[in-house]
């Protein structure tokens, strides 16, 4: 067992676990730059090797958490992976 980052995005009312890899400064810096601009998609890699797009306004409430976790295995969402389901996120 190894202990993991893992980073979560809160979008209004959706949340995703971002996938291993994910470049949370460039996200950041993408999510920002759609604010500024008036609005546009942001598109990004969540857990379970999917990628999400999402349309970022002024009004959109965006939350980015970083946790540490124990875990032997990686974030593929099968069910064996306690963070790689869509509906896991309560």
């Amino acid at each position: 067992m190894y202990t993991i980052m893992r980073t979560r995005i809160a979008l209004n009312e959706a949340e995703y676990f971002l996938a291993e890899g994910q470049d949370v400064a460039d996200l950041r810096r993408r999510i920002e730059e759609a604010m500024r601009s008036g609005g546009g998609f942001v598109e990004f890699d969540v857990a379970g090797e999917r990628s999400v797009s999402v349309l970022i306004s002024s009004t959109t409430q965006v939350v980015l958490s970083t946790s540490t976790a124990d875990e032997g295995g990686h974030d593929d969402g099968d069910g064996g992976t306690p963070y790689g389901g869509e509906y896991d996120l309560v």
